[in-house]
């Protein structure tokens, strides 16, 4: 089993959402993150200030996939979809998960996939 965290723009997440159930990848859990990389924030103008904004509102994804195959698949998906060429595209992470347990039912492993 795979677990997946992608950081993408915001604007972006419908797009990936649903190229991923479409490709039946159903489940995931979003949050709302703020967070920098190599652009270090940005400067913004209002009312005639400017203002440094150091954490730069993301998207953050992560979903639990039974296999290689289907870890596979969600990354390309993720990679076309949050696509824009643009710096602060986001970033995609791959880890291993050792067990899963379903609280409910009490099922284990793909089972509670």
């Amino acid at each position: 089993m795979k677990k997946i965290e992608a950081i993408i723009k915001p604007f972006k997440l419908d797009d990936v959402k649903t190229a991923l159930v479409e490709a039946g990848i159903e489940g995931m859990t979003v949050s709302n993150v703020k967070g920098y990389g190599r652009q270090q924030g940005h400067s913004e103008l209002y009312r005639g200030a400017e203002y440094v904004i150091e954490f730069i509102p993301k998207i953050k994804i992560e979903i639990v996939v039974s296999n290689e195959e289907y870890a596979q698949k969600a990354i390309e998906i993720i990679k076309k979809e949050a696509y824009t060429g643009k710096i602060g595209d986001g970033k995609i992470f791959v880890s291993n998960i050792e067990k899963v347990i379903r609280i409910r039912t009490g099922e284990e492993d793909e089972e509670a996939l």
